[in-house]
């Protein structure tokens, strides 16, 4: 209770999210198609921000805001409404905050992007990295000096993987893992990355690069090894309806943090990452679907499944006292109005 230091650090790109959703079918070229619903909110780097922060932990975040609407919106959010320390972040003048369209689809979503390379690079924005207990990041080809920094200052790195559009699944970016305490990629990036044939594969050849691997499987769940602990976990994805999938996976990787910041057993930290993406899909936007500790103690409530109350029965020693204000989620127009 007494260490200063930030509980997660962060830094990448932040976009300013449009959400639409209640499509009846894809959009093809030459017709319009009218939606029922529609949020917004900060995305990007802001999903796994907001997504810690409101879990009650210390959360500080580099990044670059535009000097239009969208970026002024995102930095307004993050600060006074999630209490996201930005005092790593800037402003560019002249340079416009990257605008995404996510267009929600069934369990997943199409995105159209407009965007900048950004002024101020991350190891720019970093510096010499604060000390801090722990690192959320996306590992990328071309590795960052910042990264080898925190990890040599004691902070622990936890870190996931993009979809490569080359499609080389390059093998020397699992080089970083080398700095890293954690991995966490979706089953396709494994799979991908590791050149085998099966996510449990996939995790196998992981555990030998990495103390803690993890492999995230959609609707099958998830599975991870702790090599440190010498524990093993597989948990079922939970059957919730899926509105909007975006930042679900920066949602898990979030609450994995957390738990693991509270020194759980495995299966627990899993079954609460697995808990808290789930429960994200049902808002519009990534960021600000996050549910924080007061959706998860709202689901926890009202859940009357016997089966899943007892396989959650941690959560009733695990919530703090102080839930922290109910989650605000993204600003929504009233379904099937005209927009």
């Amino acid at each position: 209770m007494d260490d200063d230091r930030p509980d997660v650090l962060l830094t990448g790109l932040l976009f300013y999210d449009l959400v639409l959703t209640g499509l009846g079918k894809p959009p093809t070229p030459g017709e319009e198609i009218w939606t029922s619903g529609m949020g917004c909110g900060p995305g990007g780097i802001a999903n796994l921000a907001v997504a810690a922060s409101r879990f009650g932990l210390k959360t500080s975040l580099a990044t670059v805001f535009g000097d239009d609407f969208y970026g002024e919106h995102c930095r307004d959010v993050l600060a006074d409404q999630e209490g996201v320390d930005l005092s790593l972040s800037r402003t560019a003048d002249g340079w416009p905050t990257p605008v995404t369209v996510s267009i929600a689809h069934g369990h997943d979503r199409a995105l159209v992007t407009h965007g900048q390379e950004p002024p101020y690079s991350q190891d720019t924005l970093m510096g010499d990295p604060p000390e801090a207990r722990a690192a959320l990041v996306h590992i990328e080809a071309e590795p960052r000096a910042w990264l080898g920094k925190a990890a040599a200052n004691g902070t622990q790195i936890y870190a996931d993987v993009g979809w490569d559009p080359t499609q080389q699944w390059s093998t020397d970016l699992l080089d970083q893992l080398s700095l890293c305490h954690a991995f966490l990629p979706n089953e396709t990036e494994a799979m991908a990355y590791t050149r085998t044939d099966s996510a449990v594969a996939a995790l196998g050849t992981l555990t030998e690069l990495v103390p803690v691997a993890v492999v995230t499987r959609g609707g099958d769940g998830a599975i991870a090894a702790d090599q440190t602990t010498g524990e093993y976990a597989e948990v079922p994805a939970l059957d919730i309806d899926v509105l909007d999938a975006t930042g679900a996976g920066d949602v898990f990787g979030a609450s994995f943090v957390a738990a693991s910041l509270g020194g759980w057993p495995l299966a627990e930290r899993l079954k609460f990452a697995v808990l808290a993406s789930g429960l994200s899909v049902r808002h519009h936007t990534g960021a600000l679907a996050a549910p924080g500790w007061y959706g998860i103690h709202q689901w926890w409530q009202a859940l009357d499944d016997p089966e899943l109350r007892r396989s959650y029965g941690f959560l009733a020693d695990r919530m703090p006292l102080d839930l922290g204000p109910p989650v605000r989620y993204a600003p929504l127009t009233p379904p099937n109005s005209p927009q």
